[in-house]
């Protein structure tokens, strides 16, 4: 089985970004963004997915938290492309229903190289501390984008923010480690047009 991994570095004037990504590791993390919350929800990504994310970014957080955001997806959806290679005996598909407490999170995931992305969250909170959630969504668009996937999220209901988004967070790492399995009886790419 071949190694499917990703080293990945991108620099503009806003954000300077450096990760590693390994699809088939065991779900340790090192996260550095600068931002706590974002942090903290990529480190729930790599332990539900089973990934290992080695990701250091430093941004013009001082200004504003949005181009490191928005930067971190890119780099982490570029590296799972990356790391796909060209797909070939993935199952593609994924999915979850996942609870954190309160909350429901519902998330669906197509790796069949068309980037969509359908988000619906139900909690109305805003922030949380200094953090504005509104970015996630920003997040997760850049992730679709460079990943070249078809992502589903609807945080169905919960009241409190942080479940909510550990919800989502979470429901988006099994949808992914369902979808990036490898299965010995498929030897080709997954989708009937023969390519992805």
């Amino acid at each position: 089985m071949k190694t499917r991994t990703a080293d990945i570095s991108r620099k503009t004037r806003e954000t300077d970004i450096t990760g590693k990504l390994n699809l088939d590791g065991d779900g340790k993390s090192s996260v550095d963004t600068g931002i706590p919350f974002l942090d903290h929800m990529l480190e729930l990504l790599a332990k539900h997915s089973l990934f290992e994310i080695d990701l250091k970014a430093r941004g013009d957080i001082d200004v504003d938290y949005h181009h490191t955001v928005e930067d971190t997806g890119l780099v982490l959806g570029d590296a799972l492309n990356r790391a796909l290679g060209d797909r070939k005996g993935i199952a593609r598909y994924g999915f979850s229903l996942l609870p954190m407490d309160e909350s429901l999170a519902q998330v669906a995931v197509d790796l069949g190289g068309r980037p969509y992305l359908v988000y619906r969250i139900s909690n109305r909170k805003k922030k949380i501390r200094d953090f504005d959630l509104g970015l996630i969504e920003h997040f997760f668009r850049s992730l679709v984008d460079q990943a070249r996937m078809n992502l589903h999220i609807d945080q169905m209901y919960g009241n409190d923010p942080h479940h909510a988004y550990e919800a989502v967070f979470k429901g988006v790492a099994r949808a992914l480690y369902m979808a990036c399995a490898q299965d010995p009886r498929v030897r080709d790419v997954p989708s009937s047009k023969g390519v992805v």
